[in-house]
């Protein structure tokens, strides 16, 4: 096959697809607000999360941030999200890890005046995103009633979108998303003594 034949072929294969790519699109015609859910065990939900968050930050909408279980870290993300006040809303209401905390009443009690902080945000049209990062993690660990958080969020402004992130999503919660992203653990550096680096984990 000649490079002429090999470039015709190509170019009627990527007809062919673009075809099917616009006809997508263009049955894809509804606004609304989405429910997007990121878990698995895989490193990388939060900064997925925050990566929609800088993203919506460039079309100038307004975002809401609650970072359950990290509150005793301190991570890039905060640092620098939290340099622009007029346009996000901040919030840390974790103790720290589970496992560092070691007290079963103080997780639940700082959950359920965390959950206080979404369900504010939840009821606030001009917050465009909210992220809630871990909470699947506090879902999971029962220390909120997914039931009781799935239609505090059901019942947000149309337009705005909700980003829930954290290892072991419920059923529930994922049945209830729009879009759902489970990353999966191949490798990790922790697990050959490499401790969290700046910029990578924190």
């Amino acid at each position: 096959m000649t490079k002429l034949d090999k470039n015709n072929r190509h170019q009627q294969r990527m007809k062919r697809q673009k075809s099917i790519v616009d006809e997508s699109i263009q049955q894809a015609n509804k606004d609304k607000g989405l429910l997007l859910v990121i878990t698995g065990n895989g490193k990388g939900k939060s900064s997925s999360g925050f990566g929609m968050v800088a993203r919506a930050l460039g079309h100038d909408m307004r975002v809401g941030v609650v970072q359950f279980i990290k509150g005793a870290l301190s991570t890039g993300e905060e640092t620098f999200f939290r340099r622009f006040p007029d346009q996000v809303e901040y919030h840390v209401v974790g103790d720290g890890f589970t496992w560092d905390t070691q007290n079963l009443e103080q997780d639940i009690a700082s959950a359920q005046a965390g959950w206080k902080i979404c369900k504010k945000l939840l009821n606030d049209p001009t917050i465009d995103v909210v992220l809630f990062d871990e909470l699947n993690i506090v879902l999971k660990m029962k220390y909120l009633d997914t039931t009781t958080v799935l239609a505090d969020i059901a019942e947000r402004p149309t337009m705005q979108h909700v980003i829930v992130t954290g290892r072991g999503a419920p059923e529930a919660v994922i049945d209830a998303a729009d879009t759902v992203s489970r990353i999966e653990d191949v490798k990790h550096a922790f697990r050959a003594g490499i401790k969290a680096q700046k910029g990578i984990e924190l």
